[in-house]
């Protein structure tokens, strides 16, 4: 387990929310659940698809390098995505093995 800072889009690639979490794979997941949801901005913008992240040692870090990026500018928000992924392709699959998510879909029976 890690400490990450990522970037998620929506499938148009028009919006970019930058979030922070212990458990990227479960956070994806918790994205495409809420799509469409109006309570939560990455829901109501559709934003699931990652399209960069990055592992801290603490999550100290991790926050602050969330804070960093959220301070910045669209652009320069381009800038940092394209140096990792020139194509914008959506690391869904890369991260959890499947896309979308069949069997890492958490069980909400429990919830």
């Amino acid at each position: 387990m890690g400490h990450y800072t990522y970037i998620v889009t929506n499938p148009k690639k028009t919006t970019l929310y930058t979030g922070v979490t212990n458990d990227v794979r479960k956070r994806i997941i918790e994205h495409y659940l809420n799509r469409g949801e109006s309570n939560t901005f990455a829901g109501k913008y559709h934003c699931y698809c990652l399209i960069w992240y990055e592992a801290f040692p603490t999550m100290r870090e991790a926050i602050e390098a969330e804070k960093r990026i959220k301070g910045k500018s669209r652009k320069w928000k381009e800038a940092l995505i394209n140096k990792e992924n020139p194509g914008w392709n959506c690391l869904n699959k890369v991260v959890l093995g499947e896309w979308p998510p069949k069997h890492t879909l958490p069980d909400r029976r429990s919830s």
